[in-house]
């Protein structure tokens, strides 16, 4: 069941009434996918969408992905313990690629919708849960994944914190991962290194984080429309510690909640009020942020609002066709600039800057992989490709790499834009699969065969960093081909130019 359906759940467990329960579940079981072009993107013929189904389907099914910086694909199973690895082939192929399971979460942590990231080592970090085992918890239980020792360590919660569920995340240009506590204005830094946790400054926050979204901008700070002071938008920069007002998002994004008190904690003596919902929000490559809109009051369809980074201004984006809304919905920046939206009626959908345009049925997450293509998870897995192509300058540019490249060592490479212009990945709020860190691809010019060599220790996790010198590591696989071949270096999707070397 999607977040929306287990919530339900336990608002019926704690009385509410039926019919409510039946309205909420008919408006957010469901998820969409939709794709917004880029403004003064030309595309060549009509816009197009394919759906391909990967040849093997994962073992128990998917409820979230993220992308690992060796290439391959971390995916949570429906059972929320176990946990599945998808490789590409040998030519580079997801739809042909096969499921391995790794280790599974530490004992008594079988988490759904908690806050997470790829750090910029390359390991993944889960920290919370909105449901443990089942169980409406707000648990605030985490763990690690380490991809070369394949084992999950767990990860203790900040000090006080008891409970911290489905909460918003980020991780900052500076590598450190923030997280908002769901049920107050407090915010705490992990330090990846220590795995000790800091008190951040919530100065200003003008109502508690719940439900909330949080987008990382050009500049380092932090992009949120708020959904309990709706139609109220905030931003927070790091380096000064506060929020601040970012102004109206002149139309209303949020769901009103139909519910009272969600009973929590020792006996169900402690009660959560939700604030309602909201959709996910996405940077586009011209710097502006496409924030997408729940059901509104009258159960009308959801609205969204455009903010611009570089003027700081709001619009008004487009209203949801056919009554549809992206309440708790996955969104991902394509590399033509669209950004791809599931809404709750299951009809996909794209953003050319102005319109939203209704494309095929998709359920399930979403994650955008080197290719270019979108692995949409739940149900029948596929992958999701549309028309247009990505403009040369948001492209990865490398400045220096090593012409000579041995098997099973490491080497360190440098450029611009490594990280892509945006996170490129958002959900309403929790589930966080962001994918803004370089990925090295090799491919060896006589036999064709793809390799990807594990990225770590990236200079920077920021967006859109312009001129800027940022580099990576990057480990030649021990098992790759030799001889002469062609390393790209890959965010977001989009290949920099090619860099010829020789594998040794």
């Amino acid at each position: 069941m999607v977040p929306a359906v287990r919530e339900s759940s336990a608002l019926a467990a704690a009385g509410s009434p039926l019919a409510v329960l039946k309205e909420r579940l008919d408006i957010l079981s469901k998820k969409l996918v939709r794709i917004a072009l880029i403004v003064g993107l030309a595309l060549s013929g009509a816009q197009a969408q394919t759906l391909k189904t990967l040849v093997n389907q994962p073992p128990d099914g998917i409820q979230i992905t993220f992308q690992l910086t060796d290439g391959t694909i971390l995916a949570q199973g429906n059972g929320a313990s176990d946990w599945w690895r998808l490789t590409p082939d040998n030519t580079g192929s997801y739809v042909n690629g096969t499921w391995t399971q790794v280790a599974s979460l530490p004992q008594g942590y079988v988490p759904d919708d908690f806050a997470s990231a790829v750090l910029a080592d390359g390991r993944v970090v889960i920290t919370g849960g909105e449901y443990n085992n089942g169980n409406f918890a707000l648990t605030n239980q985490g763990a690690i994944y380490d991809p070369k020792a394949n084992t999950w360590t767990p990860l203790a919660p900040p000090k006080g914190w008891n409970y911290i569920g489905d909460s918003p995340s980020v991780v900052l240009p500076n590598g450190k991962f923030v997280v908002g506590n769901k049920l107050t204005k407090q915010m705490r830094e992990l330090d990846p290194q220590t795995l000790t946790w800091t008190s951040l400054s919530s100065k200003g926050k003008s109502d508690f984080n719940a439900e909330e979204g949080w987008t990382l901008l050009p500049n380092g700070s932090i992009l949120t429309a708020d959904v309990k002071d709706a139609p109220n938008s905030e931003i927070y920069a790091p380096p000064a510690k506060e929020w601040v007002s970012a102004g109206s998002t002149i139309v209303d994004l949020h769901s009103p909640s139909p519910f009272g008190c969600i009973h929590y904690g020792p006996v169900g003596k402690l009660c959560y009020y939700p604030p309602g919902e909201i959709g996910p929000q996405i940077l586009r490559p011209d710097g502006t942020v496409f924030v997408t809109g729940s059901y509104t009051s009258n159960n009308g369809p959801g609205n969204t609002a455009i903010y611009d980074s570089l003027t700081g201004k709001w619009a008004v984006g487009p209203v949801f066709p056919n009554g549809d809304n992206a309440g708790d919905s996955f969104a991902v920046l394509l590399t033509n600039g669209n950004v791809l939206v599931e809404g709750d009626s299951g009809t996909s959908y794209e953003f050319d800057g102005t319109h939203l345009t209704p494309g095929p049925k998709t359920y399930g997450s979403l994650m955008l992989l080197p290719t270019g293509e979108v692995l949409v998870g739940g149900g029948t897995t596929s992958t999701y490709t549309s028309s247009g192509t990505y403009q040369t300058s948001w492209a990865p540019a490398v400045t220096t790499c090593p012409p000579t490249i041995t098997r099973g060592s490491t080497y360190a490479i440098s450029g611009t834009q490594f990280n892509g212009l945006s996170q490129a990945a958002a959900f309403g709020d929790e589930l966080q699969t962001a994918t803004n860190y370089p990925l090295v691809r090799i491919t060896n010019k006589a036999t064709n065969h793809v390799f990807y060599a594990r990225t770590h220790d990236h200079s920077t996790m920021g967006v859109a960093t312009g001129t800027e010198s940022v580099s990576t590591n990057f480990d030649v696989p021990p098992t790759m081909e030799t001889g002469a071949s062609a390393l790209v270096v890959v965010a977001n999707g989009i290949p920099s130019a090619v860099v010829n070397v020789t594998v040794q």
